[in-house]
């Protein structure tokens, strides 16, 4: 295949930083429909328009997912990437790899594909670019049989759950991410590799309210660590973080001199309640007003925890710009405990009340978000038999009219009267 001309591509090996154009001409020494792959794009720089059309149902037998089909809508002029399927590789927890599989990975795709790659997609899958659909089948069995690793989700099924790097590396992880993204990814193959959703579903697993994963920004159902007590505070650490001994956030200062630590105006003023204040010399907290934003833990590691009564919050209805616009996921449940001995027992019962509901009343390409949107907060928590609690409120109500059941409404008023009357009676 022929080399292309790409002034508008070369332009971005100009500047200071590495060059994916650099290396896909790199790659072309071994792989020559890297040059196709080059002259396709330029030209879709030139018409300002794509020139990859989606390949329909492509995929491997017995599977619907895990193959995101690709083909140029000029073929004649890039044979070279006639067909260029991606196939998405489910990660590890975590994305914890060993030389060796990775160095198996790339052989592989190196042998059936373009040994182009992108670690990670957004969801988290090992994304390998540009392969024929001849070589899907191939490819898959190299992967399963000699790998013992499995494709992911695409289309509208279950996509690959990920999760941050809980308790194997983080103090602050409040419950086991890795077991938990496991145990679910095991249970639910069936709903990842066969699509029988309205749409996409994700859920994400973020050992604490850092939420290093963005579950609260990108999944239909964010898993986020919590805790139910106080915040654990060591005040002779405070003592030391005021007096400079100790480095705030970690001594993560990007190389600049912030000058001395002032808790008051880097901790206390900074908490979005209002919750923190200095009294005697000692840091106190109104846990009861405590949003666990994490900034106070952060900020002064040593000195602070999470408290000891661990689990997690879950929130449900994120995602990105389709239909609607972007959301954030809602808080639904302020608290679950997250224990793998019972295998996680109340999230799944929650995650399957959610599908019931949503492969019901959901219409084709709704996200579970735009459904909860569509019939209203109240209904969906209705429907989950959840107590409404202020914090699943977005905003203050801005309509001047109540609409009450009529079940409500009847037994609900019979018994205010009831009340009112025996109380000035007496």
């Amino acid at each position: 295949m022929a080399k292309h001309e790409t002034p508008l591509l070369d332009q971005l090996e100009s500047g200071p930083w590495p060059s994916f154009v650099t290396d896909l001409k790199q790659q072309a020494a071994t792989k020559p429909e890297c040059w196709d792959i080059l002259g396709i794009l330029e030209l879709s720089f030139k018409d300002r328009i794509t020139h990859w059309k989606h390949g329909g149902i492509v995929g491997v037998f017995g599977y619907g997912g895990g193959i995101v089909g690709r083909y140029a809508d000029v073929p004649e002029l890039f044979p070279g990437v006639e067909h260029f399927h991606t196939v998405r590789v489910a990660q590890p927890s975590s994305k914890y790899y060993s030389s060796a599989n990775l160095r198996q990975l790339c052989d592989l795709w190196e042998k059936h594909g373009s040994g182009v790659t992108n670690m990670h997609g957004s969801t988290g899958d090992i994304i390998l670019l540009g392969t024929r659909t001849e070589n899907l089948e191939p490819f898959f069995w190299d992967l399963t049989h000699d790998m013992n690793q499995d494709l992911g989700g695409s289309g509208s099924n279950l996509r690959t759950p990920a999760n941050c790097i809980g308790e194997s590396r983080c103090e602050w992880s409040c419950y086991d991410t890795e077991e938990a993204c496991y145990k679910l990814t095991m249970q639910y193959q069936d709903e990842i590799h066969r699509p029988a959703f309205p749409y996409k579903f994700k859920f994400k697993f973020s050992g604490c309210p850092n939420d290093c994963v963005a579950a609260i920004a990108r999944s239909d159902i964010s898993v986020i660590g919590t805790w139910k007590d106080d915040i654990r505070i060591d005040q002779a650490a405070v003592k030391e973080y005021i007096a400079g001994n100790y480095p705030s956030n970690g001594g993560a200062h990007s190389g600049r001199d912030w000058g001395k630590f002032d808790i008051t105006k880097e901790v206390i003023d900074l908490c979005p309640t209002n919750c923190m204040w200095m009294e005697g010399g000692e840091l106190k907290i109104d846990n009861s007003e405590c949003t666990r934003c994490m900034h106070c833990i952060n900020v002064m590691p040593r000195a602070l925890r999470p408290g000891a009564e661990k689990g997690a919050s879950v929130l449900v209805g994120a995602k990105a710009p389709i239909l609607d616009g972007a959301q954030f996921s809602t808080l639904v449940l302020p608290f679950i405990p997250m224990s793998a001995d019972n295998d996680f027992e109340e999230l799944v019962e929650f995650i399957e009340k959610v599908w019931d509901w949503w492969m019901e009343v959901g219409k084709n390409r709704e996200r579970v978000g735009e459904t909860m949107q569509r019939v209203g907060l109240p209904t969906f928590i209705k429907v989950m038999e959840l107590e409404p609690i202020p914090q699943m409120v977005k905003e203050p109500r801005s309509n001047p009219y109540v609409f009450w059941a009529e079940e409500e409404v009847e037994g609900g008023f019979e018994r205010d009267v009831e009340e009112f009357r025996a109380k000035h009676a007496a």
